[in-house]
């Protein structure tokens, strides 16, 4: 059996409930997080109100998509009152925005914390394939992976309808090109930004025809797709 090369399990939810402490998203300032709140949310009392809105409406996301997102159902995972989630932002779709960056920070995250446990070594065209479906789509065994993947292709949907998601997604991706770079420069291969696009493309169409499958297996159709053009659009460094 393949050694996963990352070694921490922590989850996806697990990084909601840190989240959920109130601690800035990574790769904000906070001047950046204080465009997460209205002047009525300035009190520690309403940022915790509005942290905790934003928390569980990123945890419904992932169980149940957009649909799961409402006013009512929002509030009551926060054990907050109803009118705090017309209080604390301006409507339901911006709500929506503020979950779908908190989701999509806790992946990224999440992605991180494995990225770093990377060795710096080169690698053939399996193990590299290995490294960045695991990072891409997630590793063997892993139980939420495709409840997590369908809200992650649900936001891409969702982000070419509507302007205020297009901006919170392409801040997400390109956190994600930076992780996926740092991967392929760990397994000594040329990292060129044109073919990280290419790459990621080619794992994306797999896995959205894997989920539309009966049996789905996203991890295995992706895996041999990226391993048919692994070494043209990431070919190892010549030393």
């Amino acid at each position: 059996m393949r050694r996963c090369e990352y070694t921490s399990r922590t989850s996806v939810r697990g990084l909601y409930k840190i989240g959920a402490a109130f601690a800035i998203p990574h790769g904000w300032n906070a001047d950046s997080w204080h465009h997460y709140q209205v002047t009525t949310a300035t009190t520690p009392k309403g940022e915790r109100r509005r942290r905790a809105l934003v928390a569980a409406a990123a945890e419904l996301l992932l169980e149940g998509g957009f649909d799961a997102v409402r006013h009512r159902s929002v509030a009551t995972r926060a054990d907050l009152p109803l009118a705090s989630t017309t209080y604390y932002f301006e409507s339901l779709d911006d709500l929506i925005a503020r979950a779908v960056e908190f989701t999509g920070s806790a992946e990224l995250d999440l992605m991180r914390v494995r990225v770093g446990d990377v060795s710096h070594r080169r690698r053939g065209a399996e193990s590299t394939v290995d490294l960045v479906v695991d990072l891409l789509v997630g590793e063997v065994g892993d139980a939420p992976a495709r409840e997590q993947l369908i809200v992650r292709y649900e936001r891409f949907v969702a982000s070419a309808r509507h302007p205020e998601l297009r901006d919170v997604q392409l801040r997400l991706r390109a956190q994600l090109d930076d992780l996926l770079a740092e991967v392929l420069r760990r397994s000594g291969r040329m990292v060129r930004q044109e073919q990280l696009r290419r790459l990621v493309a080619i794992v994306d169409g797999a896995v959205v025809g894997a989920l539309s499958e009966v049996d789905p297996d996203p991890r295995k159709i992706a895996r041999g797709a990226l391993l048919e053009v692994i070494d043209i659009v990431a070919p190892a460094v010549n030393r």
